[in-house]
């Protein structure tokens, strides 16, 4: 059973940023850079974080880092320091063979996590009734949010006929669409639409390349000749790991600019700006490759994190790709929250 308030939350829409993982430059776990970037996003004023997904880079489980536990439990210790709103929407990720991810399930549960973020990554030989009996198995021992993974990054292509399956199962109550395809997003969309719990589950963005434009989208599928609507309601984005007072700001504005219905087209402008500058931190020109890298790179600069390392040596910038974040730096100063994270460095990583 999801909490009320949680479940409330989740509906009206929420700011969750992807938690990354800081370490030191002999790629040891930073612990007090860790806590502080939970503290970070708490007082940004997300409604949320995730933590153990793809952008706390999911070798955390592997046994020779062991980072799983201890990377789930920190954030958990200072959200509940922090003493956040019972609204506050705690996830942490799942993934990996069903005995795998129902582990992670029990446990992620057993700290307080409201929510698992389960991923069908990874699995390429696992058929889609095989991924559907894992996630039921998942759902019953904790509430579940969907995870549609980009192919580039370890995730495979679904069918509109597995979405819907998976929609009906009881206990699931979002999907984070990240396919970075409009064609797949849709599959999505309609998939839900035609279950008969279409309004359990709430859609959150992770098209990292397609933020603003998936937030302020109304879609309307036909169902059994009527026209039902869906909207994105939030997000659970890597890129909203950075900059992240800047975005939640921006999201209130989707969000009253949705209750008018009127769009500004300054918006639509804003929104290409931050999917130019999502390239530069994501490296899709190098399929990637880059991306864990970038966004470590971004909060290095601010002081977030010590450096850009990550657990495999083979995770690093790619060529051109720092040129890229300093031009779009550059060219956006309005999209960063430098000015906020210099006021409040000093507190973060107090102990």
């Amino acid at each position: 059973m999801l909490n009320p308030t949680v479940k409330k939350q989740l509906h009206e829409g929420a700011v969750i940023p992807a938690h990354p993982l800081a370490l030191t430059e002999n790629r040891q776990l930073d612990e007090v850079g860790q806590r502080a970037l939970t503290r970070y996003y708490i007082d940004a004023g997300a409604c949320g974080i995730a933590v153990g997904v793809h952008t706390t880079q999911f070798e955390i489980r592997d046994p020779q880092f062991n980072l799983f536990e201890k990377v789930l439990i920190l954030a958990m210790e200072e959200m509940e320091r922090a003493q956040v709103a019972d609204s506050f929407i705690k996830i942490g990720g799942i993934s990996g063979p069903i005995e795998q991810a129902i582990e992670e399930a029990k446990f992620i549960k057993s700290i307080g996590y409201n929510l698992g973020l389960l991923s069908m990554g990874g699995l390429q030989n696992a058929s889609e009734q095989e991924l559907l009996t894992r996630t039921k198995k998942i759902a019953e021992i904790m509430p579940v949010i969907g995870f549609y993974l980009q192919p580039a990054v370890g995730g495979r292509m679904l069918s509109y006929d597995f979405w819907r399956q998976l929609a009906d199962i009881p206990n699931i109550h979002g999907i984070k669409i990240a396919p970075f395809n409009r064609y797949q997003t849709l599959d999505v969309i309609r998939a839900v639409c035609h279950s008969s719990r279409n309004e359990e589950i709430a859609i959150y963005t992770g098209n990292d390349d397609n933020i603003v434009s998936d937030l302020l989208t109304t879609y309307r599928i036909a169902v059994n000749g009527e026209k039902v609507e869906k909207q994105i309601v939030g997000g659970l984005l890597g890129h909203w790991s950075v900059w992240t007072k800047t975005t939640v700001d921006l999201f209130q504005q989707i969000k009253d600019v949705r209750s008018t219905g009127l769009i500004p087209s300054e918006l639509l402008t804003l929104g290409q700006e931050i999917t130019d500058a999502n390239a530069a931190f994501f490296d899709p020109n190098n399929q990637f490759k880059g991306s864990i890298a970038g966004i470590n790179e971004v909060l290095a600069r601010q002081g977030l994190l010590k450096g850009r390392w990550c657990l495999l040596d083979k995770e690093t910038l790619s060529p051109n790709q720092l040129e890229e974040i300093n031009r779009v730096y550059s060219d956006y100063p309005h999209l960063h929250d430098d000015a906020f994270v210099k006021e409040n460095l000093a507190k973060w990583f107090s102990e």
